[in-house]
């Protein structure tokens, strides 16, 4: 499973990857829910509804309501997209913000069945999650994707600790294989790479950028 390093403060640059995420989901504005996204088994709506479905699941661990699959797996959007991320956002801040929450045990049955985890490392692994999503939206939409350095230096130090094997990666599982990246290829493509996207992607039929 994914950590951290000791030095950083993981509740805060969760919060501020929900926020840069929000950002990115309240421009992509009127996009077609129907576009195709890096995530090959969702459309934007699809990827929007699993990023507030993810934001509740990981509220409701938080507050030890995790093991039922169905709290993770009961986003809904609305007429609203941004508005439903905003609320969800929200909430799992609230949650994760908590007296005794980095020690807590999470329930992640999506990630790893009946077996829990510190709430720290989980917190992390939001973290990465929500920042690596906001670059999905973005590559769909064709905007750019920008978080600041610090978000990125931290996301890769939890993204290198994902583990590699066929195991973890794969068809149905939490993550896909690494994407083999050049030397000295910038930090944000390696952290990419290391989710398994594709930092050259651009929606079929897209003009390569």
């Amino acid at each position: 499973m994914p950590s951290y390093a000791p030095s950083m403060d993981i509740r805060e640059l969760n919060r501020r990857a929900l926020a840069y995420a929000g950002h990115v989901i309240e421009g992509a504005g009127e996009a077609r829910p129907t576009l195709p996204t890096p995530c090959a088994d969702w459309t934007l709506h699809g990827l929007l509804r699993h990023v507030v479905s993810q934001n509740e699941g990981f509220a409701a661990a938080a507050r030890g309501r995790g093991a039922a699959l169905s709290v993770w797996r009961d986003g809904r959007l609305g007429a609203d997209p941004y508005g439903a991320f905003a609320a969800s956002a929200k909430l799992v801040t609230e949650a994760f913000g908590e007296e005794g929450v980095l020690d807590r045990p999470f329930d992640l049955p999506e990630v790893r069945d009946g077996v829990t985890i510190p709430g720290a490392v989980a917190i992390g692994f939001h973290f990465l999650d929500t920042l690596v999503h906001a670059w999905d939206v973005a590559a769909t939409v064709g905007a750019a994707w920008e978080p600041d350095g610090e978000l990125v230096t931290a996301a890769l130090a939890v993204a290198a600790q994902v583990p590699g094997d066929t195991e973890s990666r794969g068809p149905g599982l939490a993550f896909e294989p690494i994407v083999p990246v050049a030397d000295g290829a910038p930090d944000g493509d390696r952290l990419l790479a290391l989710l398994g996207r594709s930092p050259g992607w651009t929606p079929p039929g897209a003009e390569i950028r």
